[in-house]
């Protein structure tokens, strides 16, 4: 699988490169790609949009018209997708990787999606002989960009192996959690807690401006403490300037939320702190602002108070 290359040095040695897959080049996607191509990996890529095709292939990639194009050339196959539906397609439909991929070949999945429909998509590749991996991330696009992510890891070992090296040059950390399905558990839980910390950052904000203290004063006398978080250092500073151009969207948040509330209702786990943000989220979304990002939960208390936190 893995050939050496005499024309690409990192370390004053000689790299072990592979040829990659990537389908989905969307906000997370091309940043991610964009490091394996930097590490001297070929790429094959796909994407709905041209656009971002090109650009990736402007810095080395060769690009395909269907998933299964980039299926048959390769022998590791990655996806970053929106959502289940969006990989189900491209793996399971008309000219998807099922068709294209070799017994032996695998595919891992960095998409967010319902645990239910990993496992489906791992079924339907395993009677193919080919393996999979559900490796969604954390981090958001400043992770993707500087290639910090947390991969959450469902499925086998031996595969995991196979492909650790390719994921530490796109995240930090990269922990197997446990069978097919087991990383979008861990990707559920991990939004649930993401999206609680954001809604009550932006009640605290709120009621700082509301009491006549400034809400960054605030933030800056409480950052060190137990209520400290990585969700303070890259939310706050957006919610005191206003700023909700997207680094993770509403409407992918809500899709997050909405499968860890299915998987609850599945499961019998009651997540009533999570319904709660969800309806937030509605709100927001109905407003017109579901492209916003998700520190923009701080507007729905900004609209309740009559106060904006950034004043």
């Amino acid at each position: 699988m893995h050939q050496e290359s005499h024309t690409h040095h990192r370390t004053g040695r000689e790299d072990l490169i592979m040829r990659i897959g990537f389908i989905g080049l969307g906000i997370m996607g091309r940043p991610m790609a964009a490091h394996l191509l930097a590490a001297g990996h070929e790429l094959v890529v796909h994407n709905r949009s041209p656009r971002a095709m090109q650009e990736l292939a402007d810095q080395g990639a060769d690009t395909a018209d269907t998933p299964k194009e980039v299926a048959q050339q390769v022998d590791v196959i990655l996806t970053m997708l929106p959502d289940g539906p969006d990989v189900e397609q491209v793996v399971l439909g008309e000219n998807g990787v099922l068709e294209g991929a070799a017994s032996g070949s695998l595919l891992v999945d960095m998409s967010s999606i319902a645990p239910a429909v990993s496992r489906r998509l791992h079924e339907a590749l395993t009677e193919r002989g080919v393996g999979m991996l559900d490796a969604p991330v954390s981090g958001g696009e400043p992770g993707a960009i500087e290639g910090t992510l947390a991969f959450m890891v469902g499925g086998a070992q031996a595969d995991l192996d196979r492909v650790r090296e390719i994921l530490d040059l796109m995240g930090s950390s990269v922990t197997l959690v446990g069978p097919i399905g087991a990383g979008n558990i861990a990707k559920l839980a991990n939004q649930a807690i993401v999206a609680v910390n954001i809604a009550v950052l932006g009640e605290a904000a709120v009621l700082a401006r509301s009491a006549g203290v400034d809400p960054a004063s605030v933030i800056d006398a409480i950052r060190g403490g137990l209520a400290g978080s990585k969700v303070m250092e890259q939310k706050a500073p957006k919610m005191l300037s206003g700023d909700h151009a997207p680094g993770f969207r509403i409407d992918l948040h809500i899709k997050d939320l909405d499968n860890a509330l299915g998987t609850g209702h599945e499961s019998g786990s009651s997540l009533p702190l999570t319904a709660a943000v969800r309806e937030m989220m509605t709100a927001i979304s109905a407003a017109g602002h579901e492209h916003d990002d998700h520190s923009s939960l701080a507007t729905y208390y900004e609209t309740l108070a009559g106060r904006r936190i950034a004043e």
